[in-house]
């Protein structure tokens, strides 16, 4: 259970996926509740011109920067969009992300020598994370942590009752932008490592596998926190072993999701069991229970 993490490059893996696990157990909540499913899937792809133009200017080193300018912008025309309320929130993040993500696409067919490197970047080499990259990996964790702690209440607030939340002074648009730009930092981090393809599940299954258990914010987060942290354990552990045991080619990242799923899959009629016997009477009023459903 514990020779395959003697060997470094398996060491490595497991720290990246613990300090993924650090931010996208809290903040996949904040995805879940405020259903910003979409919107983490578009931020995944549109990191992708900016990862193209990173690692044309600069190499594997450029690729970080490049990433989170991309995200950022992202982020701000996602926020800049949906407030406008020229389109509807749903049209706003489908139209950055096939402006972006086309984008990426047209600089990378015109560089091809650098395909395969950036194929990479879609379906993620955790097995290849380097000392530097966990380092850069944890500089963001830190600043992800401390954003969510700065505004972690008035996110909720929003997320619950934004008339409410308007009404007591805080500024919408402002918490919008906040959590847009937490969860592409969040993208910044976790898509070297798994991939832009993968690195959406880490976003929103833990939160919906945590429901399950539990309604209350902070207790969803330890949960899909520890339940990144174990399927990122186990995925690794089930990788190797189907790989070096068995011959059996299986890559760790998607060896991860697949045992987020499963878990996910696992705890469903808990949570149908939980649903009914809490469900209210109808009185035309909403029970807590429904409110994070």
């Amino acid at each position: 259970m514990t020779e395959p993490f003697a060997v470094p490059f398996m060491t490595r893996a497991l720290a990246e996926l613990a300090l993924l696990a650090l931010i996208c157990g809290p903040v996949s909540v904040f995805v879940f509740v405020r259903r910003l499913s979409f919107v983490s899937d578009a931020l995944t792809h549109t990191v992708f011109p900016g990862v193209v133009i990173g690692f044309v200017a600069g190499g594997a080193e450029g690729l970080v920067t490049g990433a989170l300018v991309a995200a950022v912008a992202t982020a701000v025309a996602l926020t800049l969009l949906t407030r406008a309320g020229a389109l509807t929130d749903d049209a706003s993040t489908a139209v950055v992300l096939t402006a972006m993500f086309s984008a990426g696409v047209v600089l990378v067919s015109r560089r091809s020598s650098y395909t395969s490197d950036l194929t990479s970047f879609l379906f993620g080499r955790l097995l290849t994370v380097t000392p530097r990259q966990l380092a850069e990996t944890a500089v963001l964790v830190v600043v992800i942590l401390a954003m969510l702690l700065a505004a972690a209440r008035p996110l909720l607030f929003r997320a619950f009752d934004p008339v409410g939340a308007a009404a007591a002074g805080f500024r919408i648009g402002l918490l919008d932008l906040w959590l847009n730009l937490i969860v592409a930092l969040v993208v910044v981090a976790a898509v070297r490592a798994v991939g832009t393809i993968l690195v959406v599940a880490l976003l929103i299954v833990p939160a919906a596998a945590a429901r399950m258990v539990t309604v209350r914010p902070a207790l969803m987060a330890l949960a899909g926190t520890g339940l990144i942290a174990a399927a990122g354990y186990a995925g690794l552990l089930v990788s190797w072993t189907a790989s070096v045991g068995h011959g059996v080619v299986l890559t760790s990242a998607s060896a991860v999701v697949l045992l987020l799923v499963l878990a996910y899959l696992a705890l469903l009629p808990v949570g149908l069991l939980r649903r009914r016997r809490h469900r209210p009477a109808r009185t035309g009023r909403t029970s807590p229970h429904e409110l994070v459903g």
